[in-house]
């Protein structure tokens, strides 16, 4: 199946008084790439979130960032850092002491000087805040999936378009290439009676002797042959459930060589072009197999 390795998805899930936001960004990449930013008292989710997202996606760099509000009256807990609030009363002492202030210690300079009064810290509910998160995380793979098939389908409807103008042109080729002996017989006989100037007489059996050398020199019926066959299988890898993307262009691969040593083997100028061609539109479609998980 092709999908795009580019798309974004954004979910929440609330239960209670815990609600969960989740946001995913794809981005292209070879393999799969996690960045996950998770607030600090919840960092033991983050091997879980991993394995949630790597049994969906295969390919590509996702950037995960997870956001937690929790409204419960544990998580709303506070109490007084009595450390600091004795190092605090000590130094007001000496202050006034060394300076003779009369001003009293009240309330306000206490906590104008901050941290007197922090959060408990208390162990969260591991259980409950997975299954909220995890909750969350699947309606947003669901989304993100859905948006890289929709991609994916445009990249499909492309490649087959390129694929079939590929097709065509490997038929002229076929055609092309199909009368070689009668094509070097001819351009033999042409060159040496040019070179002659009807001087010598030709021996059309010698002619035809090595006009069949240059035509098995030239033959391109195997590479001709494993041509099609990959554009057979191109479209088999994308229909496929699994991903495509590096099986696809693993054939992108095969492909070009084949075309490569058919022009190197054909001296004719059409067929020549027709591959020049042929090789365009592979250079596209390897361009766009760069975004195919």
């Amino acid at each position: 199946m092709i999908k795009s390795m580019t798309a974004y998805a954004r979910a929440e899930k609330s239960a209670d008084d815990l609600k969960a936001t989740i946001e995913i960004r794809s981005y292209n990449s070879r393999h799969i790439d996690m960045s996950i930013r998770i607030p600090a008292p919840y960092q033991f989710l983050e091997d879980k979130l991993k394995e949630l997202v790597s049994a969906r996606i295969a390919r590509g760099r996702l950037e995960i960032r997870l956001h937690i509000e929790d409204h419960s009256d544990e998580a709303a807990t506070l109490e007084i850092d009595k450390a600091r609030a004795n190092a605090l009363m000590a130094i007001f002492d000496q202050l006034r002491t060394i300076y003779k202030m009369k001003d009293e210690i009240t309330m306000n300079l206490l906590l104008n000087a901050g941290g007197i009064i922090k959060p408990v810290e208390n162990s969260p509910n591991e259980e409950m805040i997975w299954t909220t998160v995890k909750d969350c995380t699947r309606v947003a793979l669901e989304d993100l999936e859905a948006m890289r098939r929709t991609e994916g389908d445009f990249l499909a409807s492309d490649f087959r378009q390129r694929l079939e103008f590929i097709s065509n042109c490997l038929e002229q080729i076929k055609k092309g290439s199909a009368d070689l002996l009668a094509q070097y017989q001819q351009r033999l006989t042409e060159r040496i009676t040019a070179l002659t100037q009807n001087i010598v007489e030709l021996d059309p059996a010698r002619v035809t002797q090595e006009a069949a050398f240059l035509a098995d020199r030239s033959d391109i019926s195997e590479e001709m042959t494993r041509a099609a066959s990959h554009l057979n299988q191109f479209e088999q890898i994308m229909q496929a459930p699994e991903p495509a993307g590096r099986k696809l262009n693993f054939l992108l691969q095969e492909l070009n060589r084949e075309f490569n040593t058919m022009g190197s083997k054909i001296g004719n100028a059409t067929i020549a072009h027709l591959v020049i061609d042929v090789k365009s539109e592979l250079e596209k479609i390897r361009e766009q197999i760069q975004n195919v998980e």
